[in-house]
């Protein structure tokens, strides 16, 4: 994944671009593997755990009836995490993650494994996607980190960024 990072990071870069996450189930990873990377405070701006729905609320501004209708793991949370990135930081570019990493937690309708990814840039809409991961807790958070930087990376290069 370091190839990765390296990639995004330049490209970032070259544009003066600036990138901020918003992790729940993956509870700083993201931030981590950016981080890694020397000289990433050029393009990183910077990361929020927001684990729980308060956190949600209160450092992006999800509404209370978004995680009442359709819960913390959910299109409609993710995109509203995304979108509350760019509103409460300077950042170009926002990645938000929100899933259920297990072993406990999951149910038919969102079972263990399932993480939503959305990706934002200042002056367009959100875009999210599903993610249905199998594996221990540590496997979970690992793919969806990897799942939400090769997705910023797909939409950066596609924005010329």
């Amino acid at each position: 994944m370091t190839g990765l990072v390296e990639e995004l990071g330049r490209r970032l870069a070259a544009k003066k671009a600036f990138l901020a996450v918003a992790e729940s189930c993956t509870g700083g990873l993201i931030a981590k593997k950016l981080t890694d990377i020397s000289g990433s405070s050029a393009w990183f701006e910077r990361g929020l755990i927001t684990y729980s729905n308060r956190s949600k609320q209160e450092l992006l501004g999800v509404s209370p009836q978004t995680l009442a209708d359709f819960g913390a793991v959910s299109r409609e949370t993710a995109e509203a995490m995304a979108r509350g990135l760019l509103v409460m930081t300077p950042a170009d570019w926002a990645v938000a993650v929100t899933g259920l990493a297990g072993p406990t937690g999951g149910s038919l309708e969102k079972p263990v494994g399932l993480v939503w990814v959305a990706w934002a840039r200042r002056g367009h809409g959100a875009e999210s996607q599903a993610f249905q991961f199998a594996g221990a807790r540590e496997q979970i958070r690992e793919a969806s980190a990897e799942a939400a930087l090769a997705g910023l990376l797909e939409r950066v290069r596609r924005a010329g960024t």
